[in-house]
């Protein structure tokens, strides 16, 4: 295991009942970084799930250069668990990316350039040019997500984002300690309020487009529900309401930024 001070990429990792999808995105993961210069360190933080994840995890360990497990007994909800993954983590840079694959690991090498060029803050999107959907989602959720997205723009003022929630997101490891011990979503909707407060403190944002293919087995769907539609939006009135309560006490040394 090495130093925190030698580690360059944090590699975070939210698990929910990912036995069968979870391998296969690790095998990738640690091939990939393993052609690299730099040392890295994977971190799967698994949200209540009693099925066999951390088994499959466990079976990766001595394969990858630094692979921690961090175990939830309570489902605790996927924006929980990123900043738990966050929080913890020692790396120089740090990505977060899903368990099921949807949006590759290759795509750190452009997003790293972007932050080696001055960015802050990396998020990956589906919805700008050079962005490839290899496999669309159900019809009913990409409705859903057009709706939801209208309405995070509209609210929140994030109109140059057209999707705040693809999975892949890299920030520089200042921008998680100043901005994740602020955030209160806990769920899905957490993307979007990540967003929105590192804009309100100045950081430099840039959205690289990905490539992203659609994985069946997902939690992620429906209009009710921990994981539904109604609970982001639910969120998203939150988010705006702390917004204007001062809650996220963003008026610092740095300044809101409007």
């Amino acid at each position: 295991m090495a130093a925190a001070s030698d580690i360059t990429l944090s590699v975070v990792i939210p698990a929910y009942k990912e036995q069968e999808r979870i391998g296969s995105n690790l095998t990738e993961i640690i091939d990939h970084l393993g052609q690299k210069d730099f040392n890295y360190e994977i971190i799967v933080v698994i949200d209540g799930s009693h099925d066999d994840t951390a088994q499959v995890i466990q079976g990766f360990i001595t394969k990858a250069q630094d692979l921690r497990i961090i175990e939830n007994a309570q489902n605790k909800g996927k924006g929980f668990v990123i900043r738990q993954g966050l929080m913890e983590a020692r790396g120089k840079y740090h990505v977060f990316l899903d368990a099921d694959g949807s949006t590759s690991i290759t795509h750190i090498d452009k997003a790293l350039q972007s932050i080696i060029d001055g960015a802050d803050f990396v998020v990956g999107s589906r919805d700008i040019s050079g962005a490839t959907l290899a496999k669309r989602q159900p019809r009913h959720r990409e409705i859903m997500g057009t709706m939801g997205n209208l309405a995070i723009r509209g609210m929140l003022g994030l109109w140059q984002f057209p999707d705040t929630q693809c999975g892949f997101k890299v920030l520089r490891s200042e921008v998680t300690k100043d901005i994740v011990p602020r955030m209160h979503v806990d769920r899905f909707a957490y993307d979007f309020e990540l967003i929105v407060l590192a804009k309100k403190r100045g950081y430099k944002i840039v959205q690289m487009p990905v490539r992203w293919e659609h994985e069946e087995g997902t939690t992620v769907g429906g209009l009710f529900g921990p994981n539904g539609f109604v609970q982001v939006l639910i969120d998203l009135v939150k988010t705006r309401m702390r917004l204007w309560g001062g809650v996220y006490k963003l008026s610092d040394d740095k300044g809101v930024i409007k």
